[in-house]
């Protein structure tokens, strides 16, 4: 297949880590791979399979005022609208929302399926009034709706009377990295990894009460976070205020966390919503114990709780403090949850995922035809599943 994938950007995140790693899966298996980007090559984090082409447009700066957003919304329209057109892709497929809104406008007309995916729980992510009103009026026009749950899926299909929602989860690769050193520790230190964009969404300042609460009997503990974000400054003010600053790290991005992960002896995802955690899913790759809080949506999807993983109430500190303090003080117990969630590299396999993606984007190639304005998507063109 010809085949056009479309995102902001490739910075440090989630979403941008599985497009990467999606379009050198696709491009091995013979797939004519194009990837657009409406960030230049100055924001990548992840770099790009040599058999991937790439398109960067340099449209993703942040707008001044009102009349500028709406020209420059125009702009990235006409710029990629005539991008696909000059590739002439046999298939579309676009990652997360705004991008998603942008990419269904920019395709009208031209006889080219595509297909969008979120990549957040969208009852927990606004987009803005107008960009919610084009999801709405757009998506139906796609061949097909990818999330990554089955609970976002059957509130998509609910609330945008679709049938062509489809679940795929993120995937994960065995680990290669060997365990890494961290500079600053103390010989003999343990230490709790948090991991992921220091932003709000992710929890860590609730992760930080709770350690801090934790700390006071378990001296030879540490917490250490993994990633950057608006936050980061916020967060070790906290740390200041909570006393723990002596045995917190901040360690900034890491392009690849492996190492780190399997020098870890326990993990913690605090957040308050996720789409699908990569971070989680690494970590039990990488055999280290986890608690996550039960959040929507994801955590539950992968955790089975007591068998290889623990999961608390999203937004309590006293329970997460609770399953922190347990862990922290029981080695065997830990060890067995680790050696358990090692089964993640088969659960979520990165083969299994790939199939998927070509399963749906065959389907849409194959089962096209244009969206009458007004008109509800049929049912035979990709039929609901799960994972």
């Amino acid at each position: 297949m010809r085949i056009t994938c479309v995102i902001s950007s490739l910075s440090c995140g989630g979403s941008e880590r599985i497009m990467s790693g999606l379009v050198a899966r696709l491009a091995a298996r013979d797939h004519e791979v194009h990837l657009i980007t409406l960030a230049s090559r100055d924001a990548d984090f992840y770099a790009i399979d040599s058999r991937v082409q790439r398109t960067a447009m340099d449209l993703a700066r942040e707008p001044r005022h009102v009349l500028d957003a709406a020209v420059n919304n125009l702009r990235r329209w006409r710029r990629l609208r005539h991008a696909v057109r000059e590739i002439h892709p046999q298939v579309v497929l676009s990652f997360m929302a705004e991008t998603n809104i942008l990419t269904l406008a920019a395709c009208a007309r031209l006889k080219i399926p595509v297909v969008v995916s979120e990549r957040v729980d969208p009852r927990y992510s606004p987009i803005g009034r107008l960009r919610e009103r084009l999801r709405r009026w757009l998506y139906p026009r796609a061949s097909a709706v990818v999330v990554q749950t089955g609970t976002v899926r059957n509130w998509i299909a609910e609330a945008f009377r679709l049938d062509t929602v489809r679940v795929i989860a993120n995937a994960v690769e065995p680990p290669e990295d060997p365990p890494a050193t961290i500079p600053g520790l103390p010989a003999g230190a343990r230490f709790i990894l948090g991991m992921g964009r220091l932003t709000r969404q992710k929890g860590f300042d609730l992760l930080l009460q709770a350690f801090a609460r934790c700390a006071v009997d378990h001296e030879g503990w540490w917490l250490l976070l993994l990633g950057d974000g608006e936050e980061r400054a916020e967060l070790l003010r906290q740390g200041e205020l909570l006393g723990i600053t002596d045995r917190l790290k901040l360690l900034g991005r890491q392009l690849h966390p492996a190492g780190i992960l399997r020098r870890g002896d326990l993990f913690v995802l605090p957040s308050r919503f996720e789409g699908f955690p990569n971070a989680l899913l690494e970590a039990m790759a990488c055999g280290l114990p986890v608690i996550a809080a039960d959040c929507p949506s994801g955590p539950a999807d992968i955790i089975r709780p007591g068998r290889d993983g623990v999961l608390v109430p999203a937004e309590n500190v006293d329970a997460l403090t609770e399953a922190m303090v347990r862990l922290m003080g029981d080695e065997e117990e830990r060890d067995r949850l680790g050696r358990a969630a090692l089964q993640v590299q088969e659960r979520f396999s990165i083969n299994k995922s790939v199939d998927q993606w070509e399963q749906v984007l065959r389907e849409a190639v194959g089962g096209f035809r244009p969206m009458i304005r007004g008109s509800r998507p049929r049912s035979s063109n990709v039929a609901r599943a799960s994972s």
